[in-house]
């Protein structure tokens, strides 16, 4: 059984580099944005050892770049850069979209899966909140709801970690970029995806290439956005 002080530091390295992670997929962590690990530490009132570790846990997330001498900085994503995320969801949601002809198979792994029929339950419901929160124009509660439904709704249809954690990567990047350029959209609801519930009905249903439309859409909707931000840049 592990020391009660190495909980105690693996927990609050979670905690801190979850803070961080928000701060920066609400935009109040701005690309570009630098920081040591003394700031951080003295902000949240903890050692640096912990938050050196969650530091260098969000560079591997691809949300941080880290600078031997000047520290961290928050990662800076081009339009460019947005796209491709999009383009690579899209190859890989589709395939795996594609493969499935009925019902998502369970899990395998040490722990039981629940029933299909409860985690799709659980999934819709998660739908709705992000379909609200996008048809109401909040991005706070909007970016939470939309990263958890895909990472469980992915868990059902892909049955792989690897797939998955892939995808939540992804997905987690893009709203880091996309966030602080939504905030500033004067028609923010007509870029805001609301399709989570037609996803995952179409998921119930077993109908893998009505699931791939919806996703199709979802993926051009994306890509213009990014064609638009790449005009007004230009």
């Amino acid at each position: 059984m592990p020391a009660s002080g190495a909980v105690t530091r693996s927990t609050l390295r979670q905690q801190i580099a979850d803070a961080l992670r928000d701060e920066v997929l609400a935009g109040r962590l701005q690309a570009g944005r630098e920081f040591t690990v003394k700031q951080i530490a003295e902000q949240y009132g903890v050692s640096a050892t912990p938050v050196r570790e969650a530091l260098v846990d969000l560079c591997a997330q691809g949300l941080l770049d880290s600078d031997q001498h000047r520290g961290f900085r928050v990662h800076a994503y081009s339009v460019d850069d947005y796209r491709r995320m999009v383009e690579a969801r899209m190859l890989v949601v589709e395939g795996v979209l594609r493969r499935r002809a009925g019902p998502p198979p369970p899990r395998t792994g040490p722990e039981p899966a629940p029933g299909i029929g409860v985690a799709l339950v659980s999934v819709r419901r998660r739908g709705e909140a992000a379909a609200r929160a996008a048809r109401a124009g909040d991005l706070d509660v909007l970016v939470g709801y939309d990263i958890r439904y895909w990472r469980e709704l992915g868990h059902l249809i892909a049955a792989n970690d690897h797939l998955v954690d892939f995808l939540h990567r992804l997905r987690v990047q893009a709203w880091a970029f996309s966030v602080p350029y939504l905030r500033s959209e004067r028609d923010l609801l007509g870029w805001l995806w609301s399709g989570h519930v037609d996803l995952v009905d179409a998921v119930t249903r077993g109908d893998a290439e009505g699931a791939a439309e919806v996703v199709r859409a979802y993926d051009a909707h994306a890509l213009e956005w990014a064609d638009r931000l790449e005009r007004r840049s230009g």
